[in-house]
């Protein structure tokens, strides 16, 4: 089992192309084709854990938090990441980071975190824009289908919950052969006119390529005719937090409780809206004070997220209850993603985790 391979499974679920362009998502150190002894999943790549993998002969870590977040302009051992990155270098341990990326995705940091509430009927709080691509091939009538499945099966079509998703519209187009051509249809030097299918689908922009690349593979043309269209459209799939329902409305008071409970948290801070009732949440792993403007807008009573600094929390009391739960709390989920994304795709590779998987930060 290589490197490559584990972290494959990884970007299957999570691409690093949904990533926020201030992350630093993927291999950070380390080399794809080597084998892996084992992987040591955490949230974040401390020195202490960098260690115990050491010690225990594992050549991967992945963690949720990227070691390597800014530039390092020297690696002298003046601070944890600078001698966190030498030592792995020196012990061939290769780190890797799903960060924004697997808070985007369906099924990521902000879908396990409903998952622990309990939340029904969920959407992505702040879809992505300006990340779509209308793919337009155009296919004699009778390989359209052909056409149409291979895009499918590449990865487009995909809208919001539904897949398979695309549209045609029938016509005639005109080709001439030119003497060195192997026309599929007509002959060399006559204008043919061939009744067509234009078909077209939906795309992330980093599935375009092999989108087009498996529409080529069939199709009977030798050029192939087609057209791709940025789009300003939200992709209903990926984006930071989300919005779901309670199965019933809870007073207050039991909300807190609900979400002191489901974070293990010691204590929770927070402002109330000043309705006595919460039923829709918003939610977001991590800092998503930004987000809390959205949560208001899609109507949610409450928002659970974390590091709202204090003016933030000000201007939300009395318009949504706001519930911080701390950094850590709302995220310590992805180590749990990590382990069902890698077990599924590979059942007999089995990987660690973090046995002191604990907050560094006390309450007193």
């Amino acid at each position: 089992m290589t490197i490559a391979q584990i972290v494959g499974a990884v970007e299957e679920f999570a691409p690093c192309a949904y990533q926020e362009s201030y992350d630093n998502a993927g291999l950070i150190v380390g080399n794809r084709q080597e084998e892996a002894t084992g992987a040591l999943l955490c949230l974040d790549v401390t020195e202490r854990a960098l260690q115990a993998a050491i010690d225990s002969h594992i050549n991967l870590i992945i963690s949720h938090h990227p070691v390597i977040f800014g530039g390092l302009k020297r690696l002298v051992g003046s601070n944890a990441v600078e001698r966190i990155v030498q030592q792995a270098i020196k012990h061939d341990v290769a780190l890797y980071a799903a960060h924004t990326n697997l808070d985007s995705v369906r099924g990521g940091v902000s879908e396990k975190m409903c998952d622990k509430l309990g939340l029904k009927n969920r959407s992505i709080l702040q879809p992505v824009k300006s990340q779509l691509v209308k793919v337009a091939a155009y296919a004699p009538l009778a390989h359209a289908e052909a056409v149409r499945q291979a895009m499918f099966a590449a990865g487009a079509g995909c809208i919001g919950q539904y897949g398979s998703c695309s549209f045609s519209v029938p016509g005639t187009g005109t080709f001439l052969a030119g003497e060195q051509a192997t026309p599929f249809a007509g002959k060399r030097g006559e204008l043919h006119r061939e009744a067509e299918e234009k078909v077209e689908v939906i795309a992330h922009e980093s599935k375009v390529s092999g989108v087009v690349a498996a529409m080529r593979a069939v199709h009977p043309y030798e050029e192939v005719a087609y057209d791709l269209y940025p789009l300003l459209n939200e992709y209903p799939s990926v984006g930071l937090g989300m919005v779901g329902e309670l199965e019933k409305s809870l007073e207050m008071g039991k909300f807190l409780h609900l979400v002191k409970q489901t974070f293990n948290n010691q204590s929770v801070k927070y402002v109330t809206s000043g309705r006595p009732e919460v039923r829709k949440v918003a939610v977001c792993g991590g800092s998503g004070s930004s987000l809390t403007d959205k949560a208001l807008a899609c109507g949610a009573d409450a928002f659970v997220s974390a590091d709202f600094k204090y003016h933030q929390l000000q201007e939300a009391d009395g318009r949504i209850t706001v519930v911080d739960v701390g950094h850590y709390e709302s995220e310590i989920f992805a180590i749990e993603i990590f382990y069902e994304v890698i077990t599924k795709k590979f059942p007999t590779f089995a990987p660690y985790l973090v046995k002191y998987a604990v907050n560094q930060i006390s309450y007193l």
